[in-house]
């Protein structure tokens, strides 16, 4: 009884290891190309479902690259653009300026 036993659980690991050499089992998690292939840009997700652009008023699909908008979630082309720092100093300064503002060196007219 003991010699039958142990030739059973060998032919049994016997088929499991051909079973895996052959591919058997479990299937492989398949991954989509698409998605792996480009990384999303920082601040975008992948819509979970579809849904309309606040900004342009067109539809997304489900599965389609969003980003954040003023509203909620959009095409990432439909954002305002992030303005640097250098730009959001002259676009203060411009605004100075046109209000009157004087500055230090200046003369009045």
């Amino acid at each position: 009884m003991l010699g039958e036993t142990c030739t059973q659980r060998e032919a049994i690991k016997r088929a499991q290891a051909a079973k895996k050499k052959a591919g058997g089992g479990k299937p492989a998690a398949k991954k989509t190309a698409a998605k792996e292939a480009v990384p999303l840009p920082r601040g975008s997700v992948r819509a979970a479902y579809s849904g309309t652009c606040p900004a342009c008023f067109k539809d997304y699909a489900k599965g389609e690259v969003i980003t954040k908008v003023t509203e909620g979630w959009g095409h990432p082309g439909c954002a305002p653009r992030q303005m640097s720092a250098a730009e959001r100093e002259f676009a203060r300064n411009k605004a100075r300026i046109e209000s009157g503002e004087r500055f230090r060196g200046q003369r009045a007219f």
